[in-house]
């Protein structure tokens, strides 16, 4: 079947005779008396009865229905039920920072809040700027709020039908750099051009019937919406989801149900790669691993790679945005993984998708285009790019350069038509791509879970590394650092110690303005390129 209306998305693969089951690691927050494996007639039951009590409390078509609670599966079906009333989802992370929090909510102004009591509390001096009229609690009931299971399943729950074009849901972007956007996706834009898309079964990576999928993601984010259309519409054997990061929590569920196909966040991939030492390991069936969200450095691909008994695994690596979705997909192999160069080749993320996506990359200060293999601002056309960002018209404006969209990542389009992200340019340093130095950092500190290397200040830079116990041999950093850019002493950390968005990545605003107590920066400009200067890094520096 072919995605399209995603609130009747269960009903219709359900009537098609999917036999998928859904297996998680833990019941879902809007059911949590009722299991851990769930057939597609049940999510599609489970679905409309959730629309039935959201209807009940009030919802209505064109409200905006804000969800924020813990990291499940069931944010995509609560934002389906939403849909299913004529209503638009804001799927907004419980991972936001309180403050920032309360900036969206007050952007966004929704009819209805959909959260957990324990966040209710947390965050309601954040959310008294913006009150909905309507509070539903997933997990008790709470003062001023109802609770979902006290609300009435029985009642009618539509469908309501909308517009191709009519803002369908509405995500918000990483927040790496300061307050994220909220950016509105249509149905066109998002199940048209990118599920749809998605939902091919191409040769070697396109999802079987007989896959079993395991996904580790951050359910609050736009990507697992579209993943949602796509695996239910696909219908693979199994479903395995995820809903944290711990190895010894994820390890049974895993052996029980090995996947052949997955899709985690970069930093989950770190996260559960102790896993792929075990004996037995439990991605020894693996023909598929799919990244995107942010860069994964090469022991990571290398570790998953070659814990895979297959012959010849794959690893997809998509470059994109909550903006436009997938715009470059490169492969690697185990051969490009335990290459000498693979530090810089996964830098490489592969080409245009042909038909879809085109590039340029221009001078930040002038907007002229730059030869092939000179650094500069990347930017795409693609026709699934969203419709804009809520209550920010103005910004979203000023992204677009003559018909283009200013990505503000800094890369190089090189001779063979391939693509390299060299650093986001708010993030960007003179002289040097953080990213390409993280991965030799990390290539050369095997005890390294992380490297990170964020912009002081002074614009100088401030390299973190992240490991198990948070302690460092100074011997280690030294022999590491050597040939690369003249780095300082590290601060060492735990994973916890440091400042993350939803989906795992650093904020490096937040980690820099922590190391040196000064205040976070806010990445509010179009693109923040002042301190990136193409000079400094010399001709072909990048090529």
């Amino acid at each position: 079947m072919r995605p399209h209306d995603m609130g009747t998305l269960f009903d219709e693969a359900a009537a098609a005779g999917s036999r998928t089951v859904f297996r998680l690691d833990r019941p879902f927050d809007i059911a949590p008396g009722a299991g851990t494996r769930w057939t597609v007639p049940q999510l599609a039951a489970l679905v409309g009865a959730t629309a039935a009590r959201l209807a009940d409390a009030g919802v209505r078509p064109g409200d905006r229905v804000a969800v924020v609670k813990d990291n499940h599966w069931d944010y995509d079906l609560l934002a389906c039920a939403a849909v299913r009333l004529g209503a638009v989802p804001a799927q907004l992370s419980a991972r936001l920072d309180t403050a920032h929090l309360g900036v969206l909510l007050r952007r966004l102004r929704p009819a209805a809040l959909v959260t957990t009591s324990a966040l209710l509390a947390r965050c309601r001096d954040a959310m008294a700027g913006a009150p909905a009229r309507i509070c539903v609690t997933v997990d008790a009931a709470a003062p001023g709020a109802t609770h979902l299971a006290a609300l009435d399943a029985s009642g009618p729950a539509g469908p309501v039908r909308r517009h191709d074009d009519e803002p369908l849901v509405v995500h918000h972007t990483s927040g790496t750099t300061g307050v994220p956007k909220l950016v509105v996706h249509s149905t066109r834009t998002l199940v048209h051009e990118l599920a749809r898309f998605e939902a091919v079964p191409y040769p070697g990576i396109g999802i079987r019937r007989d896959d079993v999928l395991c996904t580790a993601s951050a359910y609050g984010h736009g990507r697992t919406f579209c993943w949602t259309a796509v695996v239910v519409s696909r219908a693979p054997a199994d479903v395995v989801v995820l809903t944290g990061d711990d190895p010894d929590t994820a390890d049974p569920l895993l052996r029980l149900h090995p996947p052949t196909l997955v899709e985690a966040l970069p930093a989950s991939y770190t996260r559960l790669r102790p896993l792929t030492a075990r004996l037995d390991n439990p991605f020894r069936r693996v023909r598929l691993y799919i990244s995107t969200y942010d860069a994964v450095h090469p022991p990571v691909l290398r570790a998953y790679l070659t814990a895979s008994r297959r012959a010849h695994p794959v690893w997809m690596q998509g470059w994109g945005q909550t903006e436009t979705g997938p715009l470059t997909f490169r492969f690697h192999t185990r051969r490009s993984a335990l290459a000498p160069d693979a530090a810089t080749t996964t830098r490489r993320l592969g080409r245009p998708v042909p038909g879809r996506t085109r590039l340029r990359v221009v001078d930040p200060d002038t907007l002229r285009p730059v030869p092939r293999g000179r650094p500069g601002l990347l930017l795409v056309r693609t026709a699934a790019l969203a419709q804009g960002y809520l209550g920010e018209q103005e910004r979203w404006d000023a992204k677009h350069v003559d018909g283009w969209w200013a990505t503000g990542d800094v890369g190089v389009h090189h001779r063979d038509g391939s693509v390299s992200v060299l650093d986001r340019a708010a993030d960007s340093l003179p002289g040097m791509s953080c990213l390409r130095t993280e991965d030799l950092l990390e290539q050369r500190l095997p005890q390294a879970l992380e490297c990170v290397i964020a912009r002081g200040p002074d614009g100088g830079p401030l390299p973190v590394v992240v490991t198990a116990d948070g302690r460092l041999d100074p011997d280690s950093w030294k022999r590491a650092a050597k040939g690369l850019p003249a780095l300082p002493e590290p601060t060492v950390l735990t994973w916890d110690e440091v400042p993350r968005t939803g989906t795992g990545k650093v904020r490096r605003a937040a980690l820099a303005a922590r190391l040196t107590d000064a205040a976070a920066a806010d990445d509010t400009a179009v693109c923040a390129t002042a301190a990136w200067d193409p000079a400094a890094c010399g001709p072909g520096r990048w090529t």
